[in-house]
């Protein structure tokens, strides 16, 4: 059967961790294939192909098919251009490639049946905070890591013996390691950067929010779907900038291509109703203030469940990404054979 390991999933707990630290609001555009030898499950295509931009499906192929399928309104502009129809056709070849891989990967494992699949996910990411980038290139073998693409190093690493002759035979191959160097630190950004300007308006406003649970002395200010990501949230008490007790998360990404934010404030209740408390968001020459009250809260009770259920869903979404980059993207550009 086709399976995800489980201790893959316990592994990126770090690595989403660490990821919100190193590339605050960052920006993800992948590319998967999966191409499978055996019987399968009625309904999965022996190959298919999946691009996504901040976690959501953009286009889909599979060997069923045979093309290339938009899977977002806006994305049907690009469908119709000439390089919808290079892109088709480097899927196409990509399934060919990955069916006589998987019979010479059979071989190496000393398999002679049953179902086995050969992934691999490419792609870049992109914090439009501070410009910060990386690419990252990673093949999978029946649920298990084979070999994996040091972009910044331009070299290839075995995770297995049996991957020791795939990486020797492409790590001898400069021109292609180049190549895939300068794909991931310009063409890929800007690919990711084309796609995320294409899906959204010019600007949207943020939303804020005040919202309290009611065992809890914290109160957040949340402000949500706004673009671009650049904005500012403070606290004010009695007219005064205050920020003791203060914490401000980092700038999230909501699933529309928007952005989030929260900054939260460690307050006792008491003291919030003898002075006056005030957040202040600030994005793109707007203002936007809420006054801590009572009212206000109380006004926000249903919004606190959204706001929990958003951040947990995106948080499986980040999960799922690096579940798949564990073990999955043949280059836009040409076809390895292992």
């Amino acid at each position: 059967s086709i399976r995800f390991e489980a201790n893959l999933i316990y592994d990126t707990v770090c690595g989403v961790d660490c990821l919100f630290h190193i590339f605050p609001a960052l920006h993800t555009f992948i590319t998967t294939y999966t191409g499978i030898s055996g019987k399968t499950i009625a309904g999965i295509p022996e190959f298919f192909a999946v691009t996504t931009l901040d976690g959501q499906q953009i286009d889909y192929y599979d060997s069923e098919t045979e093309s290339l399928v938009p899977r977002q309104e806006w994305m049907k502009e690009y469908a119709s251009k000439e390089l919808w129809k290079e892109d088709t056709e480097i899927r196409e070849q990509v399934q060919q490639t990955y069916k006589n891989n998987i019979a010479v990967l059979m071989q190496r494992f000393n398999q002679t049946g049953g179902v086995h699949v050969y992934q691999r996910m490419y792609g870049c990411g992109w914090a439009d905070e501070t410009g910060e980038s990386y690419g990252f290139d990673q093949y999978g073998y029946d649920g298990e890591d084979y070999v994996t693409l040091d972009v910044k190093k331009g070299r290839y690493t075995a995770a297995t013996p049996q991957a020791m002759e795939s990486t020797a035979k492409w790590n001898n191959d400069s021109s292609q390691l180049e190549f895939l160097q300068q794909h991931y630190e310009y063409e890929c950004v800007y690919w990711l950067r084309f796609f995320i300007n294409s899906r959204k308006a010019p600007l949207e406003t943020p939303e804020v929010s005040l919202l309290q649970s009611s065992s809890s002395p914290v109160v957040q200010c949340h402000a949500t779907g706004f673009y671009p990501s650049a904005m500012t949230i403070t606290w004010l008490r009695n007219g005064q900038e205050h920020d003791e007790d203060v914490d401000l998360g980092e700038t999230l990404i909501n699933e529309d291509g928007t952005f989030q934010r929260t900054s939260t404030l460690n307050i006792d209740p008491d003291d919030w109703k003898k002075h006056r408390y005030v957040c202040v968001v600030e994005h793109k020459g707007k203002t936007i203030q809420k006054v801590l009250t009572e009212d206000e809260i109380k006004n926000n009770k249903s919004k606190l469940i959204i706001v929990w259920y958003s951040v947990l869903c995106l948080f499986l979404v980040i999960c799922t990404l690096f579940v798949q980059s564990r073990m999955k993207r043949v280059s836009m550009f040409t076809c390895i054979f292992v």
